[in-house]
């Protein structure tokens, strides 16, 4: 029987960079379903698609295949067979897929892969559902959290690093219009599960917040 995990938190909590170190460290495959979500918004950001229209977004919904692949030990995403890993990671395509992963017909689209993977293997998911809502059995469920300030200020200097010219104010404001956003929407709102694990990583290193959710995982297996 597979082993599943579910990482959820909100926007800039540094789900991804630990989901993928704890999953290599358990030898777990990590399904990264924010990058999916990503991928159709890029695609519809590209289409200039009203996600407001049902039609609109159903029709463009059927030109969209998202597909993961790992190539050298890294993670790559793909829309309609083009590598976008590198595209999806700007500040648009992330407001956008906010807003267009509140889309019934969009979660519906990307629902049964992510299942169908769990099913078949030790997987770990991070997102703002997974728990809640795309993997409700899973035998460990977490939410990482951080300070608003905390996860802004990682924002900033993980942009910086890259050489983007940003706000740090602009990046704060624009993370709590996100998690309110995220909260709020009728969709699978962002909420914690009741019966996840609080791990606020304010005041962790990456190191910490890893071996914390490792010990977890070892204690459900003993149980």
């Amino acid at each position: 029987m597979s082993f599943n995990i579910a990482i959820d938190g909100p926007a800039g909590a540094g789900k991804s960079t630990i989901a993928k170190k704890v999953a290599e460290k358990l030898n777990f495959i990590y399904v990264d379903t924010g990058a999916m979500y990503r991928t159709i918004a890029l695609s519809l950001l590209r289409n200039k698609v009203d996600c407001k229209n049902e039609t609109e977004l159903s029709h463009a919904l059927d030109q969209v295949e998202v597909t993961i692949a790992y190539e050298d030990g890294n993670q790559q995403v793909f829309l309609n067979g083009e590598n976008v890993s590198n595209q999806i990671r700007t500040e648009e395509v992330g407001t956008m897929a906010s807003v267009s992963s509140a889309c019934p017909a969009v979660r519906a689209k990307l629902l049964n892969l992510q299942r169908t993977m769990a099913e078949k293997f030790d997987v770990l998911m991070d997102g703002r559902d997974i728990g809640t809502q795309i993997l409700p059995e899973a035998q460990l469920k977490v939410y990482l959290t951080a300070s608003t300030a905390a996860r802004a200020g990682r924002r900033y200097q993980e942009l910086k690093d890259k050489g983007q010219e940003c706000s740090l104010e602009e990046i704060e404001k624009d993370m709590k219009e996100r998690d309110y956003r995220d909260m709020h929407r009728e969709t699978a709102p962002l909420k914690q599960a009741g019966d996840a694990v609080l791990v606020d990583s304010s005041d962790m290193t990456i190191d910490q917040v890893v071996e914390k959710i490792i010990g977890l995982v070892q204690l459900r297996r003993e149980a």
